[in-house]
């Protein structure tokens, strides 16, 4: 089977142990720039072209697109869909993940467990913004940060306000969450494949920092999930139409409640803590199902 991996670096890790797993099971992988592609757009020969040359035929694409390049990665994900190339991810269900207020929307619809959160741009009334989520201690993100930056604990009221208002002063839009104390700096990462819930890691934020990211210096272990909190992985998955996903949840005193659904989850810091061969289990769920053909309604798109 021809299987491209879409990633601006071949030298990644993730990038790296997908191609490896692929390869040691007989298929062929290439590493393909999505940034450096354009895309001829017609209705009868529609074509990806790469470097200057069109792209051969693929039976998979696995996306591994950068949040900063979501517009662009996207684009080149959906020109394969039209080509009738299976993806691990839709491009409809990317972009739904990525936007962040969008993404908790649909949770909230879908009546998964979230912490309480208000969104706001320009709002004069900061101080009923701070109100609706229970009052200080807040956490404040800006909608378009990752790998934990732009996200700030505010434990006071008036600091809540001086962040809101110095956020303000640049036209961010954010949001402002309720604090979870009881998660202790930490969160869960849950590898979700396929509608399963393959490997779980507990992350730990670094001394002094209520950050869990492991890029910030949080350290991560093996972790034993309760049956609710991998149906909740399970199903915040599955509401944002994602294959395959990084699920970040935390452990709340009402239960478990998601802060993240990741369309491009790192493998380095899930296969260190939990053992578990990811990347094997991500080529064997592609190789199954392109095979199968399986797409998404046309009405996705």
């Amino acid at each position: 089977m021809k299987i491209a991996i879409l990633s601006q670096d071949a030298s990644l890790y993730s990038t790296k142990r997908l191609k490896e797993a692929g390869e040691a099971k007989g298929h062929q992988m290439r590493v393909i720039n999505y940034l450096r592609c354009y895309m001829n757009i017609t209705s009868h020969k529609p074509s990806v072209v790469y470097n200057g040359k069109t792209l051969e035929s693929f039976d998979a694409i696995i996306p591994r697109i950068a949040a900063s390049k979501t517009f662009y990665g996207t684009a080149v994900v959906r020109q394969f869909e039209v080509m009738g190339v299976f993806s691990t991810n839709d491009s409809q269900a990317i972009s739904r993940a990525r936007d962040k207020l969008r993404c908790l929307q649909i949770l909230a619809r879908e009546g998964i467990g979230l912490p309480v959160t208000g969104f706001a741009h320009a709002t004069q009334d900061i101080d009923g913004l701070i109100e609706t989520v229970g009052g200080a201690p807040v956490v404040i993100k800006l909608l378009e940060g990752t790998q934990g930056i732009g996200v700030v604990l505010a434990e006071t009221h008036q600091a809540a306000k001086s962040v809101i208002e110095a956020f303000r002063q640049l036209e961010a839009n954010i949001l402002v969450q309720e604090f979870i104390k009881e998660a202790d700096s930490s969160d869960l990462r849950c590898f979700v494949v396929d509608n399963k819930v393959i490997a779980a890691m507990k992350r730990q934020g670094a001394e002094g920092d209520f950050r869990s990211n492991l890029h910030r210096g949080g350290k991560a272990e093996k972790v034993k999930l309760t049956p609710e909190e991998r149906s909740t992985a399970i199903r915040a998955a599955k509401a944002m139409g994602l294959r395959v996903a990084g699920v970040d949840l935390l452990r709340s005193n009402h239960g478990p409640v998601v802060i993240e659904v990741n369309s491009s989850p790192g493998l380095e810091g899930i296969e260190a803590a939990t053992g578990v061969d990811v990347a094997a289990r991500i080529i064997d769920f592609v190789a199954k199902n392109a095979i199968l053909g399986v797409t998404r309604d046309r009405n996705q798109f």
